[in-house]
Order: C-alpha cells, then sequence, then structure tokens
C-alpha cells in the first residue's frame, strides 16, 4: 500500500512541477496568467470500517486553475498594441464565417494583415461593436459583433459649395485701361487663388482677378472675375462679372451675403476691406475636399477607435468590444493566451469598457505576464523537495519489504 500512496505524491509533485516549468516559461508572454495545482487528499475506507479508522490513500490533482490576477505593463509605439486595465477579455474569431470559433483574449498586441483586418499573431481577427461615424453605438451584444478593418481611404468626396476670401483691396489703386485679359497683367490690378473640388474629389484651381473700375461715387467699385481651372465662372444673378462695393471708408457694403456662381458654389467675400495698404488675403476657405488616405489610428480609454485622414476627416470605425464570464477559471484553455466558454464557465456577456464592470483600454501598451519569478522558483524548490521525499518513502518500503523476505527465507 506504501507503494501506490508515495506513487499518487510523486504523480502529483509531477504535475506541480509541470504546472511551474510552464509558468516560468510564459514569464515573457503577453497577457498570460499563471496556473496554480489543487490537491486533495485520498480517503480508503470500507462500510464496516470504524469513523475514526479510515485511511490515508495517497494524493489526487483536484484540477490546475489559472490565476486572472493584472499583470504588469509595458508601453508601446504602436496604437494597436493595447491592454484592458480591469476585468475582461479582448474578442476574436477566426474569420467571418457564421461558425468560426469566438474567443476570450487578454494580450492585446494586433496589427493589420495584408486585408487590412486588425488581427491577434495567429490571425483571428479582433471583434468590435458598430457606431456612427461620430462615435454612437448601434450595436450591442454578441450578435452586433464585426470584425475590425481598416479602411485605405475615407472613401467620401466632398464638392466644393461655398468659398470665402477676406481680403484687402488697395485704396490708392487705380483702374487699368486695357480690357480685361488675364494673360495681361496690366489689364488687373491684384490676383489670388485657392484649390476647389468637384463632387469626384477632382482638384482645380480657382483664380480669382480683382480690377479697379470707375463709377459709383463716392462708392468704390472693385470687377471680380472668376477662372476655375482655365474656364470663366460668374454670377448666375446679375451683375456679370461681379462687382465690390466699398463705402468711402473702406466697408464692403455690396454683396454682402455669399453670390452663386455657375459652376456650383458661392463666393463670399464679407469682411474685405478697402485701405490704404498692399493688396492682401487674410483668409481663405473651401468647404470641399478629396478622398482622403488613412493616416493614423487612435483608440481612447472607451474603446472608441478612430481614424484620420490625409483630407482631415476623423470619423470611428467601431467601439472595441469586451466580454467576460461569471467564471473566468471555468474557461477552456485554447492556447496563445486565449479561451473559449465552457459549461462551468457562465454564459459570456459582452460590452464596452469602462461599463458594466469592465476594464477599460490602454492604447500603446501591452499587459504583461503575472507570473512572478522569484515565487516560481521556489515553488519548483518546493515541488522538487515533495518530489524527492515520495521517492525516499518508496525506497524506504522498498527497504522493509526487502527485510521482510529475507526474515521468511
Amino acid at each position: 500500500m506504501t507503494f501506490f500512496i508515495s506513487l499518487t505524491g510523486l504523480n502529483a509533485s509531477q504535475t506541480e512541477l509541470s504546472v511551474l516549468s510552464n509558468n516560468i516559461a510564459n514569464v515573457g508572454t503577453s497577457g498570460f496568467k499563471k496556473s496554480r495545482v489543487s490537491f486533495g487528499d485520498i480517503v480508503s475506507r470500507s462500510p464496516g470500517q470504524a469513523p475514526n479508522g479510515a485511511n490515508g490513500a495517497g494524493v489526487s490533482v483536484k484540477g490546475v486553475g489559472q490565476q486572472f490576477g493584472q499583470g504588469g505593463y509595458q508601453t508601446s509605439s504602436n496604437a494597436l498594441d493595447m491592454s484592458i486595465e480591469g476585468q475582461g477579455f479582448f474578442l476574436v474569431k477566426n474569420g467571418e464565417a457564421g461558425s468560426a470559433t469566438l474567443a476570450l483574449s487578454r494580450n492585446g498586441a494586433f496589427s493589420v494583415d495584408a486585408d487590412r483586418w486588425v488581427v491577434d499573431n495567429e490571425g483571428r481577427r479582433l471583434q468590435v461593436l458598430p457606431t456612427t461615424a461620430d462615435g454612437a453605438v448601434t450595436g450591442t451584444g454578441a450578435s452586433s459583433l464585426q470584425s475590425l478593418r481598416l479602411p485605405t481611404a475615407s472613401g467620401e468626396a466632398r464638392e466644393t459649395t461655398a468659398v470665402r476670401f477676406v481680403a484687402n483691396l488697395p485704396a490708392t489703386a487705380t483702374a487699368p485701361t486695357a480690357a480685361f485679359n488675364r494673360d495681361d497683367p496690366t489689364s488687373y490690378n491684384n490676383a489670388t487663388s485657392t484649390t476647389v473640388y468637384d463632387a469626384n474629389g477632382n482638384a482645380s484651381t480657382l483664380t480669382l482677378y480683382y480690377r479697379r473700375i470707375e463709377g459709383g461715387e463716392p462708392n468704390k467699385l472693385w470687377e471680380v472675375r472668376a477662372f476655375q481651372g482655365d474656364s470663366e465662372v460668374t454670377p448666375t444673378t446679375p451683375p456679370d462679372p461681379q462687382v465690390l462695393t466699398f463705402d468711402p471708408d473702406g466697408v464692403l457694403t455690396d454683396p454682402t451675403t455669399p453670390t452663386a456662381f455657375s459652376s456650383g458654389f458661392t463666393l463670399n467675400h464679407a469682411d474685405s476691406v478697402m485701405e490704404n495698404q498692399p493688396f492682401s488675403v487674410s483668409f481663405t476657405e473651401q468647404d470641399g475636399y478629396s478622398p482622403g488616405r488613412l493616416e493614423s489610428v487612435a483608440v481612447d480609454r472607451d474603446g472608441l477607435i478612430q481614424a484620420t485622414f490625409s483630407n482631415g476627416e476623423t470619423f470611428a470605425l467601431g467601439k472595441l468590444a469586451l466580454g467576460n464570464v461569471t467564471n473566468p477559471q471555468g474557461l477552456r484553455q485554447i492556447g496563445n493566451v486565449s479561451w473559449t466558454v465552457s459549461a462551468t464557465s457562465g454564459d459570456l456577456t459582452v460590452g464596452e469598457p469602462n461599463m458594466e464592470g469592465l476594464g477599460g483600454v490602454a492604447s500603446g501598451s501591452l499587459e504583461r505576464s503575472n507570473v512572478d519569478l522569484t515565487d516560481e522558483l521556489v515553488g519548483l524548490i518546493s515541488a522538487q523537495r515533495n518530489f524527492q521525499a515520495n521517492a525516499r518513502a518508496i525506497d524506504t518500503a522498498s527497504t522493509l519489504l526487502q527485510t521482510i523476505i529475507q526474515l521468511k527465507s
């Protein structure tokens, strides 16, 4: 009997050595959670045996449970490296098929694959909740999850519908005598330009030519001619060309509201003045843009993922989804610091960071392993001693048995 009791001790110690070795091996694995072995004694008794006469029959391994304590953090320059500060798991899925398995992970080292999906180091796609462009969540729960994919462009172009110039036209300027000709600089006083866009996002140059004209005393008149590319565009209502009227103090009196032009945009000279200063343009604005190229991605502490484009647009791509279960130690391990739901873990709940008990998200950092190397080495020594003690017990039992055999002979 002693042999079998000590054998259970050897097996238990070997299991503990394996678990401790695995903890030590993964001390550098991001998001790794250390494991701990639980033991229980075995009691052998018969129905007719006295209550206080039961004999111990060894030890058994009751389970190997992971400890989900928080690990430390290390900073990163990658915005898609994320860590969870508190409870919860990242949700990842292998592909888009309905049968694809949803996994829970604490490893927040994500990257972008060739098809622009945000994936972990096993190629599983990061799951997010859908949002509007300004970040309002439009779907909740596991049924609303979507894989995060980065766009290459904003996907939208905006046609220029309004142009504004704030200019100073020199009060001392004289009216040119030559008929207007954009190729003849003596036929106009000043010129300025800006870029405008059509409905497809194609850029063209809008050039304004300012020409002092006589008449209208005591007011001062300036003629404005507009060319988009090589074609002249004109006001949709008279006068044509547009005329700016300044009072004797140099204040613009007409037009003071935007003027519609044949190209589809309005031109506004509000706040322009006529002073005894050289020609200058202090402000230029137009509301069109071409499709932008993706420049950066940012994730805030609430998990909102926003993309910024070269045309100045910024909009939300989704909100990071976090999952949790009632009993994390009941999760089934599948490797790569990830788990799936099991019968003992409880149902999966999906929510937003910093809500319903879920932790916040830190972008540009990774959660380190929660393994304390010193504790593991001490435990390794203790497990080794236990193994040696059980081996010595077997050796002692063998010696006793040999002695008994010699007595009988």
